[in-house]
C-alpha cells in the first residue's frame, strides 16, 4: 500500500486514533482504577509527550531544517543533538505518550491496543519512507546515526 506512504499527516493519524480511543472507551468495559490515579498517570504521560514534541520541533527549528513529516526530502541537515540523541522520532514518540496517557485516563484496554495501532501505522507508512528518504539524501551519516540511535526509544 505505497499509496499511503507519507500521505496522511501524522497529526491526522494521531487525532483519528484518539477519537477511536474515546469511542471505544464509551462502548467497551473499562478497568476500575481510582480517578486520581488515572488522571495523575495520564497527566505525567501526556506532559512528557508534549515535552518531547516541543523539544523536537525547537531542535529542528534551531537547525533550520524541516519538521514537515510529508516532505522529508526537504531536510537540509541531520539533527543529532537535543532529544534526537535518544530517539530518531521524538515527535512520534511524544504523540504515542499522549495517546497512552489518554488510554490511561479512559481506563480502556481497547484504547491501549489502539495506541499500538498508531505505532504500527507510523512505522509502516511514515517512519520507513522517511528513513529511506533520509538515507538517500544524507547517506552514510544518516545510516551511522540510525545504527547508533533507536527508532522510538
Amino acid at each position: 500500500m505505497p499509496r499511503l506512504e507519507l500521505k496522511v499527516p501524522p497529526d491526522v493519524v494521531w487525532l483519528l486514533i484518539a477519537g477511536m480511543m474515546w469511542i471505544a472507551s464509551a462502548v467497551t468495559p473499562g478497568i476500575a482504577l481510582p480517578m486520581a490515579l488515572r488522571v495523575g498517570i495520564a497527566l505525567v504521560l501526556a506532559g512528557a509527550g508534549v515535552g518531547f514534541i516541543v523539544s523536537a520541533r525547537i531542535t529542528l527549528d534551531r537547525a533550520r531544517t524541516t519538521w514537515s513529516p510529508r516532505a522529508p526530502g526537504c531536510t537540509t541537515s541531520l539533527v543529532t543533538s537535543g532529544i534526537y540523541r535518544f530517539s530518531r522520532n521524538p515527535i512520534y514518540l511524544g504523540m504515542l505518550l499522549v495517546l497512552i496517557g489518554l488510554a490511561v485516563a479512559l481506563a480502556s484496554p481497547v484504547a491501549v491496543v489502539l495506541s499500538a495501532a498508531f505505532v504500527l501505522y507510523m512505522g509502516r507508512f511514515q517512519i520507513r519512507p522517511e528513513e529511506q528518504t533520509l538515507s538517500a539524501l544524507l547517506g552514510q551519516d544518516y545510516r551511522d546515526y540510525a545504527a547508533r540511535v533507536r527508532r522510538w526509544v
